[in-house]
């Protein structure tokens, strides 16, 4: 099973960033949560680091997981466990390397998001108040 990283990057003002995907990759134009593929001998916390960098500019400074799911595309031969993290980062400004654009969002407005399939637990529990990354992050400490 192939495994895939996502971080969940609250800011201060509880704004959490989306990014959506480009218009030519697959699933076009979807919003997710940043991230991507575990590579062969890396760790998860590892894969979200590389990712942030390379899809955004930044350096991960800390990070906790708070849910992971497994998840078959219509279009994928595997299932995927995709594990999500909150995430906090060292820099205020993102550079968004592999999306179309990203966005900073109020939890509350994220349904309004055309999100992934594989996103949509996890967007809801965000909506609703019932995961609140910063404070899973100030709880790991």
């Amino acid at each position: 099973m192939r495994v895939v990283v996502a971080g969940v990057i609250e800011r201060g003002d509880r704004r959490i960033l989306i990014g959506q995907r480009r218009r030519d990759d697959s699933s076009p134009l979807k919003w997710e949560f940043p991230g991507g593929k575990v590579e062969e001998g890396e760790t998860a916390e590892a894969a979200l680091e590389r990712e942030l960098r390379e899809e955004l500019g930044v350096t991960l400074r800390k990070c906790a997981e708070i849910g992971r799911i497994t998840h078959k595309y219509r279009e994928s031969v595997a299932p995927l466990e995709i594990r999500f993290f909150a995430a906090e980062i060292g820099e205020e400004i993102v550079v968004p390397k592999a999306f179309e654009q990203v966005r900073w969002v109020l939890p509350k407005d994220l349904a309004g998001y055309d999100f992934l399939a594989a996103n949509t637990e996890l967007v809801a529990n965000l909506a609703t108040g019932r995961i609140k990354p910063a404070e899973m992050l100030a709880e790991s400490r």
